[in-house]
């Protein structure tokens, strides 16, 4: 049919008229069909349903927990075959959206969102998420579910490996970096794909770090930390938003009107569409507020869910629900009216199909150094007696661990198109650069020739953790320490006296006091990727400086969770450092191990007095420059991650004890002194009141500046009405 009598077919009319003019022409049962995503869409099975027009999307995963499975791939062959039956055997042509969790990469895999996280730096976010919307699209994929933007202090949960930190601020600027990385400046740009926030809200929060567990948070504490990387995702223009299995104070995510239609969509100017989490409009039965499917859909539909993942409630409901006049065809109009500006906006209806790949989606030279780049960032030197770097003239090196040959447990979860084979190991990466004659490898098992090999060696690089399985979604332990064995066997390796080196591989903050003790050097590395050992040899061997900083606090035990930057004072000091008001325990320090922003470089710095350009500022509109000088006072070239930090000391509601706010990066060669310069706005200390409306008071602001979050020097700013 012609575009006169398909005016939607016309691209250059404005996307809301193309809508309007798709959606005139709906049947309901059509309509219904645009809010249906099916699993792994098969282009003979679900022949009659995609002409039907009864299937609006489709996503490729092995199911729930597919992030710690491996599938067959996604096939644009495949996706095509079932394309044409949408856009060329149905009445209305609408295609199909597909989605695949492209998480933190696709074939060029970069270090997990937690290690990428480390690097604090939103350009290397925004480049990840470029190359893997670059390389996700030769596959047919046109939607991503990520980034992932709740915040945790629970590292029991494994999926805080997807996460972005700990803190708003951090996690906030990291995810508008990948939204714009996955989605571009331009809708609709080939080699790009839509974004999706998730899990909107309270995710991370689940009690006890048990997955899908229920949370207890008050609308204050969500306003003040959890939705505002979601805001800020938003505000970057994130095509999708992503229901939470969650449920919130007793209302289930996936049928909260409050947060998802009033929050979001009214208060936010949220345009895109909401998908539910696979399965959750299903659930709402067993979370015992639905009675049935028929009911999940009928609330889900009128909380805001947009999509609906694989319950199949909307597509055996909806139409009846309308025809019995249970629930208003304008949520469901409105529901699609989001889905198809999705689709148009990506350019669906002109591109449609993945059509013969013209590039390969392999990963590059120019890939690989993005990833290896990304892997630096992510390795955290969090203790070293001097042992590191090792240098050219370290001698004979013993490597020794579960993963000095490993490939595939070093990309981490949700790395559904990564490929094992792609992966440089630690043993490969060092062997390339001593050779066989100075390298002698082990799997960590204590033996007699594991003994020798000690004793013949100058140093030993024991490379210990957690394999990327024992992490990610439906993956929470209750004991962050090593996996057993682990810890003996470094205890072992200490007792020969030899210089001990520890690199450990995880998907979260791991108990580390032990480890600490008994190593010469730490490295935390988080799941580093493809480029796994070129970069911990690049690391080790001094060629680069360590400059990755924590984006999460680690606790002393599994027995001082939680601890974060979110704490906030109690009514009776305890002094964990100056100025801090906390609870405490009989047999132990609260404090943490390391604290959030933690990292070391292969130098040290000094930081002079903060300077401010003004005493004070203008509650509306005001700001004053922050400056602080650093030098290197070391013989080597460094990075040093300058953090700002803030404390309101009163106001309406109990804030954060400090609260970062800024940071700035500074490199700087041997004696060379740079200075950091931040703009310090009134804005940066609005929170939301008793009344959960957003407010700045006017008053004192204490001011940190530091490497860390409980190290730095204070200055005051007031803020005046």
């Amino acid at each position: 049919m012609h575009v006169e009598h398909r005016p939607w077919l016309d691209a250059t009319r404005p996307v809301p008229e193309r809508v309007e003019a798709l959606m005139a022409q709906m049947t309901l049962e059509e309509k219904v069909g645009q809010t249906h995503q099916v699993a792994n869409i098969h282009p003979d099975d679900d022949a009659e349903l995609l002409r039907q027009g009864s299937i609006g999307s489709s996503l490729f995963a092995s199911g729930a927990t597919g992030g710690n499975e491996r599938d067959e791939g996604v096939l644009a062959h495949n996706i095509d075959a079932a394309q044409r039956h949408a856009v060329e055997d149905s009445r209305l042509g609408i295609p199909v959206l597909f989605g695949r969790d492209v998480i933190h990469g696709h074939r060029t895999v970069f270090p997990i969102p937690l290690g990428l996280a480390a690097a604090w730096d939103e350009e290397l976010a925004e480049q990840a998420g470029e190359i893997a919307a670059h390389e996700a699209v030769v596959d047919g994929v046109a939607w991503t579910f990520a980034p992932m933007v709740d915040l945790s202090e629970e590292p029991r949960w494994g999926r805080v490996a997807e996460s972005l930190g700990e803190t708003p601020v951090l996690s906030g600027r990291l995810a508008a970096a990948l939204v714009r990385g996955f989605q571009g400046d331009v809708p609709g740009h080939p080699d790009r794909i839509a974004a999706c926030a998730k899990h909107f809200a309270g995710y991370g929060l689940a009690a006890g770090g048990r997955d899908y567990d229920t949370v207890s948070v008050g609308e204050n504490t969500l306003r003040n930390l959890h939705l505002r990387p979601f805001k800020a995702a938003v505000d970057a223009g994130v095509t999708t938003v992503m229901a939470a299995f969650n449920d919130v104070d007793g209302i289930p995510m996936h049928a909260h009107r409050h947060l998802l239609r009033d929050v979001l969509k009214g208060e936010w100017g949220f345009e895109g569409l909401v998908v539910a989490d696979w399965n959750g409009v299903g659930q709402l039965v067993n979370e015992g507020v639905a009675a049935d499917l028929r009911d999940a859909a009928r609330q889900a539909i009128e909380a805001g869910v947009d999509l609906d993942m694989c319950s199949g409630g909307y597509s055996a409901h909806l139409a009846d629900l309308v025809r019995d006049g249970v629930v208003a065809e304008k949520l469901v109009d409105d529901a699609v009216r989001r889905i198809l500006t999705v689709k148009f906006r990506l350019g669906l209806f002109e591109r449609p199909y993945a059509g013969e790949p013209t590039r390969s989606n392999a990963p590059t030279e120019q890939t690989r150094s993005v990833a290896r780049r990304a892997a630096h960032a992510a390795h955290v030197l969090v203790s070293n007696n001097g042992v590191l770097p090792l240098g050219p003239d370290c001698g004979t090196v013993h490597l020794s661990g579960p993963f000095a040959e490993e490939g595939e447990a070093l990309l981490g979860t949700w790395t559904l198109d990564g490929r094992g084979e792609d992966v440089v190991s630690p043993a490969a990466a060092f062997r390339e650069r001593l050779g066989n004659e100075r390298l002698l490898v082990s799997d960590g098992r204590f033996s007699d020739r594991s003994v020798q090999q000690v004793r013949n060696a100058d140093v030993t690089v024991a490379v210990v953790g957690e394999h990327s399985w024992r992490s990610g979604e439906a993956n929470s332990v209750s004991d962050i320490g090593l996996p057993a064995g682990q810890l003996d066997a470094l205890r072992q390796l200490a007792r020969l006296g030899k210089p001990l080196v520890a690199v450990v591989y995880t998907g979260r903050p791991l108990e580390l006091g032990d480890v600490m003790d008994l190593a010469d050097a730490v490295v935390v590395v988080w799941h580093p990727g493809i480029e796994a050992g070129n970069a911990l040899a690049d690391i080790v061997f001094g060629d680069v400086s360590p400059h990755g900083r924590l984006p999460m606090t680690f606790p002393l035990t599994t027995g001082h969770i939680p601890t974060s930057t979110h704490q906030r004072p109690t009514g009776r000091l305890i002094e964990r450092h100056e100025d801090t008001r906390l609870g405490r325990y009989l047999d132990d320090l609260v404090f943490p191990r390391l604290p959030f922003g933690h990292g070391l470089t292969y130098t040290t710095f000094d930081y002079g007095p903060p300077r401010l350009s003004a005493p004070q500022l203008a509650r509306s509109g005001g700001s004053v420059q922050l400056e602080v000088d650093v030098t290197n006072t070391g013989d080597r070239a460094g990075r040093e991650v300058v953090q700002l930090y803030f404390r309101d000391p009163v106001a309406e509601v109990t804030r954060p004890l400090v609260e970062l706010t800024d940071w700035a990066v500074l490199d700087l060669g041997p004696g060379d002194t740079g200075t950091a310069e931040f703009t310090v706005t009134a804005e940066q200390f609005a929170y939301f009141g008793r009344d959960n409306t957003a407010r700045v008071d006017a008053g004192e602001i204490v001011l940190q500046v530091g490497p860390d979050a409980l190290t730095g020097a204070r200055t005051t700013v007031i803020v005046t009405t």
